[in-house]
């Protein structure tokens, strides 16, 4: 601002007041009380439009995973160069997603969160469920893409109560076979055993109800919503699709776990596979096949709301996030 001189400076404060202009030079700031810093994040969730279903990400919250030690197919120290061209170091705070679909005529609840079966950073789905606008008795379905804790763990309180008390919950029979087998829980290692005892814990009241409906193979389960094997991570593991008016979303549960790493070199796996020799061309496909069609795809593990579109690039792809909108 150019030097105004003492009465054209003097007609600026009488119009503006002292406060337009700032302090003046030598003077204090006015104090104000001292705002203590709050530390929390805003509700986690997200939506957007796919034709006419309405499609919401809901975050359960983070945990934080020792990627380099986990990711195999590779070495820790070509992990760690990865991480660090995305400015992140081991561990990754990794972001554990479901997702609601309101087809207009029912709501569908993908996957449910870890509830406090992974520590006090996670069980936060219904929470945002909820602050989303929805309850959890609303939920008429529910797909889980396979049985691990941190996508089944939200199905029931530790009680052993339902938390979606009016839910079909649908899941893959290989997944059931194989997680809700007394056999396997007693023939798997003792550092094992508590997944199967998850899950056996998680199902219960619903298979107790009668309202845990597996299925097999592809299979068309609602009007839009397609489940379509994607084997490897688990026995039965499964994806699924949901199309309307000519516009698809694929929800991709863990086809994927670590953004900085596996996207470029989608031939890496994890640790937590059950066969990784299924779960790497699982991953091919799949991406082969959104990246050509541009279809939206929706991960558990993308950081939230982990819902984008995949590129290819050389032998591997580039993520592209949904663009935010404020208007869904």
């Amino acid at each position: 601002m150019p030097y105004a001189g003492p009465a054209r400076l003097a007609l600026c404060i009488a119009v503006f007041g002292a406060a337009g202009l700032g302090a003046l030079p030598g003077t204090a700031p006015a104090a104000h009380a001292q705002a203590p810093q709050v530390r929390t994040q805003a509700p986690g969730y997200y939506r957007l439009m796919v034709g006419k279903f309405e499609i919401t990400a809901l975050s359960d919250g983070t945990v934080k995973l020792p990627v380099d030690q986990l990711l195999t197919h590779t070495t820790p120290a070509q992990v760690d160069r990865m991480l660090a061209l995305d400015h992140l170091s081991p561990p990754v705070e990794t972001s554990v997603n479901g997702f609601l679909v309101n087809t207009g005529r029912q709501l569908v609840l993908i996957d449910t969160g870890a509830a406090g079966l992974f520590g006090p950073t996670l069980g936060r789905l219904v929470a945002n469920l909820q602050a989303a606008g929805y309850r959890p008795e609303q939920v008429d379905e529910i797909l889980i893409t396979h049985m691990h804790a941190d996508h089944v763990g939200g199905l029931a309180t530790p009680d052993g109560k339902a938390v979606f008390p009016n839910a079909i919950v649908r899941a893959s029979q290989q997944d059931a076979d194989y997680w809700l087998s007394e056999k396997n829980l007693q023939a798997a290692k003792p550092d094992e055993q508590g997944a199967f005892r998850n899950a056996m814990a998680s199902l219960k009241p619903y298979v107790d109800s009668g309202r845990f409906k597996p299925f097999s193979g592809a299979t068309d389960l609602l009007p839009g919503l397609r489940a379509v094997p994607a084997p490897g991570h688990t026995p039965g593991h499964t994806i699924y699709l949901a199309e309307s008016e000519g516009q698809r979303i694929a929800f991709w549960g863990d086809l994927l776990h670590v953004a900085a790493v596996q996207f470029a070199q989608p031939q890496v796996t994890i640790a937590f596979d059950s066969d990784a020799r299924q779960a790497e061309p699982s991953r091919l496909k799949n991406f082969a096949d959104a990246a050509r069609q541009g279809y939206l795809v929706a991960f558990a593990h993308v950081s939230f709301p982990g819902i984008g579109h995949l590129r290819a690039q050389g032998r591997g792809y580039v993520w592209q996030p949904v663009n935010y909108s404020a208007t869904p």
